[in-house]
C-alpha cells in the first residue's frame, strides 16, 4: 500500500533535466495556464512574453536574495576530500565576526562519518595550513548538520564557489549565470545557498517591459537554506519538517501588495516570504511555513515556477496553490520538451478558487 506522498511522484526522465541555462534568459519557455491565459487552454510562451500576460496595477515580486560561495573543498592533514557546504552563521548564542565574516557556522560536511569533531580542514594544495575546523552536530537535529568554525575567514572570498544543486552536472562558464539580475549586495551571513531559479529567468528587458505595461517591481529577501531543498522523506505531508529561513519583507512591498491588483510572485520562495508576512504579520524573522494541502493563501494570485522534484515540498505548495490539474500541466510539458528543475523552464499559474481544484 502506498503512502500520502505517492501521489507527488511523478517520473523524471534525465534527458529532461536541464543541465545548463539558456540564453538569453528570456528564452526559457513559459507554460501558462488557462485561468492567466484568459482562455480555455494552456499557452506555450517564453518568459520574455511575461509582459503580455501581466496587467496594470499588478505588482510583480521578486526575491533579490544573492548567492553565496558557501561550497568549499577542502582536504584533511592526511591528505583526504573534504567538502564542506556553508549554511548559515551559527545560531546557538552569539557568534564572533572577523571583518565582516561570521566564523561559526552551520554546515553540511562529507563525509560526515570520517570528520569528527575537531577535524581541521585545510586547501586541497596546502592541507596542512587549517582553514575550517569541524565542530559537533547542531543541537537536537539529526539532518546532518553541523556547526564549523573558520580558522581563515578569509577562504570563502579566496576558495569558495557558488554550490550547484546536485543534479547539475556541469560547472558554469559564468558563475553569475546562477544570480539573478536583480540581485542585492547583500551581507555574506543574509546570503542563500541556492538560487530563487524562477528569477533566473529574468532580465532587466523584461522587467522594464512590465513597468511599461503598469507593473510595479517590488522585492523581498528570504534566505534559501536547507528548508527549501530538502526532500519530503515522511510517508504523509503532514508529518514532514520545515527548517526555518530567514526573511524579510519591506514596508513598501506590503504596501504594494495590499493595493495591487494581483500580487504576481516569482518563485515559490517569494510566496513563502510575502504569505509568513500575511500570516503573522511580522515584515522579518525566520519562517517555517510549510505550504499544502488547503493553505488559506492570504496575498499571491498568480506564481511564476520552475518545474520541480518528485516528492518535493514545492510541489507541493504548487498544488495547494493551483491544485490537482499541475499533473496535467507536468504531462503536457515533458511531453512538449520542457526542460526541468534548477535551469529548466517555468509556468505561470493562477491560484485555484478556495475549496476548487483545477481540472
Amino acid at each position: 500500500m502506498g503512502s500520502a506522498m505517492d501521489a507527488y511522484d511523478y517520473s523524471l526522465p534525465t534527458e529532461a533535466i536541464a543541465q545548463e541555462p539558456v540564453e538569453p534568459r528570456s528564452n526559457a519557455r513559459l507554460l501558462v495556464s488557462a485561468g492567466v491565459a484568459g482562455g480555455s487552454t494552456v499557452v506555450d510562451a517564453t518568459v520574455g512574453d511575461l509582459p503580455r500576460f501581466c496587467s496594470e496595477g499588478d505588482v510583480l515580486v521578486v526575491n533579490e536574495t544573492r548567492v553565496m560561495a558557501a561550497r568549499l573543498v577542502l582536504a584533511k592533514v592526511t591528505g583526504g576530500a573534504a567538502e564542506v557546504l556553508l549554511l548559515e552563521p551559527g545560531r546557538e548564542g552569539p557568534g564572533a565576526v572577523l571583518d565582516g565574516v561570521p566564523l561559526v557556522w552551520e554546515a553540511l560536511v562529507r563525509p560526515g562519518r570520517r570528520l569528527p569533531p575537531g577535524t581541521r580542514l585545510g586547501l586541497p594544495e596546502d592541507p596542512g595550513r587549517p582553514v575550517v575546523e569541524v565542530g559537533a552536530p547542531v543541537g537536537g537535529h539529526h539532518d546532518g548538520r553541523r556547526l564549523v568554525r573558520l580558522v581563515d575567514p578569509g577562504v570563502v572570498e579566496r576558495a569558495g564557489s557558488v554550490p550547484l544543486p546536485p543534479y547539475v552536472h556541469r560547472a558554469l562558464a559564468d558563475e553569475e549565470r546562477y544570480q539573478t539580475v536583480f540581485a542585492a549586495d547583500t551581507p555574506l551571513d543574509r546570503s542563500s545557498v541556492a538560487a530563487p531559479t524562477a528569477g533566473l529567468h529574468l532580465t532587466t528587458a523584461v522587467l522594464d517591459a512590465c513597468r511599461q505595461r503598469g507593473v510595479s517591481v517590488a522585492t523581498v529577501d528570504l534566505s534559501i537554506g536547507i528548508g527549501t531543498f530538502r526532500p519530503v522523506t515522511a510517508a504523509r505531508p503532514e508529518d514532514h519538517v520545515m527548517h526555518e529561513e530567514r526573511y524579510r519583507v519591506p514596508a513598501e512591498t506590503m504596501e504594494a501588495c495590499a493595493s495591487a491588483g494581483r500580487v504576481v510572485a516569482v518563485g515559490t520562495t517569494v510566496v513563502r516570504a510575502l504569505e509568513s508576512a500575511a500570516a503573522t504579520g511580522a515584515l522579518s524573522g525566520r519562517t517555517d511555513l510549510f505550504i499544502h494541502g488547503d493553505y488559506p493563501f492570504r496575498l499571491v494570485d498568480v506564481v511564476l515556477t520552475n518545474f520541480h522534484l518528485p516528492r518535493s515540498s514545492l510541489l507541493l505548495l504548487v498544488e495547494a496553490f493551483y491544485g490537482p490539474g499541475w499533473r496535467d500541466l507536468y504531462r503536457h510539458a515533458l511531453a512538449s520538451g520542457y526542460r526541468f528543475l534548477s535551469f529548466g523552464d517555468a509556468m505561470l499559474l493562477e491560484r485555484r478558487a478556495p475549496g476548487r481544484g483545477h481540472r
